[in-house]
């Protein structure tokens, strides 16, 4: 019988280098898109999905973000003073129940595999989802719920990887997958090859790796033998390639929008977007944003 999903691992360890000076004293994690940190909007799409606990591996310099998901006795006491009812309900709709996150470090810049590796006693012997944080899934339904779904209805359960079309001639850039035949409602498909930035014009597919996966507790033992890869760092891929040869892995395909927040262009665009498709700004945010191209 297959296990629940209960538990998403969130890599927050990353030092930010491209977004420097504003990520000297600040966690890249925690810039915001509109009014939100990018990590709580990545949360947000993992309690969306029915995740009751969230394991973040942190690094130094994080302690800001332990510090987002607590309760601040301070400000909620003055805002119910100011009867600012609206902001309170938020910050208390937003705020994980007690026991519902778990925090741990990793201690050095050893890779996504290594990170992920961290949280194997919090996580145990159950399968979980991973999410990373620098990528915003934007879509009618949350990416990392269409994987759950996916997964709760395959008879195998196995290992899900959510990927996204990319153009071909820039497969190159990304994490790919080669695929099989798609099964179930058509955006679900066995995965035949795993290859991290493939030669140009070598790809199997143009479906990238988008940041969210569904893996199996076999994945640890792995990853605590897994020699070092590519930049010396202990590659998730590597591991997962070993794991494929014994479990089944499949990718789902996410048709919303994905926006990369590690970089410069995609962290602006993750905030066009987000303005946008915002109820309360997205109509103003138009016209200025309109006015302010016309004039460039």
């Amino acid at each position: 019988m297959k296990k629940p999903i209960r538990k998403a691992v969130f890599p927050v360890a990353g030092l930010g280098t491209r977004f420097l000076p504003a990520t000297k004293a600040m966690p890249k994690e925690m810039l915001t898109v509109v009014d939100r940190p990018v990590i709580q909007h990545v949360v947000d799409e993992a309690r969306a999905a029915g995740i009751e606990h969230c394991v973040f591996v942190t690094g130094r310099n994080k302690g800001v973000i332990e510090d987002h998901f607590d309760s601040q006795f301070e400000l909620e006491r003055t805002l119910e003073a100011r009867g600012k009812t609206k902001e309170l309900e938020q910050l208390r709709r937003d705020l994980p129940g007690p026991g519902q996150t778990s925090f741990t470090r990793q201690q050095g810049p050893l890779g996504l595999g290594h990170a992920v590796w961290c949280a194997r006693d919090i996580v145990g012997d159950e399968p979980f989802a991973l999410l990373l944080p620098d990528m915003l899934h934007l879509g009618v339904r949350p990416c990392l719920a269409e994987m759950i779904e996916a997964y709760e209805a395959h008879a195998t359960g196995g290992n899900m990887i959510a990927v996204y079309e990319v153009p071909a001639d820039q497969t190159h850039q990304y994490g790919i997958t080669g695929v099989g035949e798609p099964i179930g409602n058509g955006k679900v498909y066995p995965i035949t090859q795993m290859i991290e930035k493939p030669a140009k014009g070598t790809a199997p597919s143009n479906l990238a790796i988008s940041g969210r996966y569904i893996l199996q507790p076999e994945i640890f033992d792995l990853l605590a033998k897994q020699e070092r890869g590519a930049g010396g760092e202990i590659q998730l891929t590597d591991a997962m390639i070993t794991l494929s040869k014994s479990q089944p892995f499949f990718a789902t395909r996410f048709d919303g929008d994905i926006y990369d927040c590690g970089s410069k262009l995609g962290f602006l665009a993750a905030n066009a977007a987000y303005a946008l498709s915002n109820p309360e700004l997205g109509a103003d945010y138009r016209r200025d944003l309109e006015a302010l191209l016309a004039k460039r």
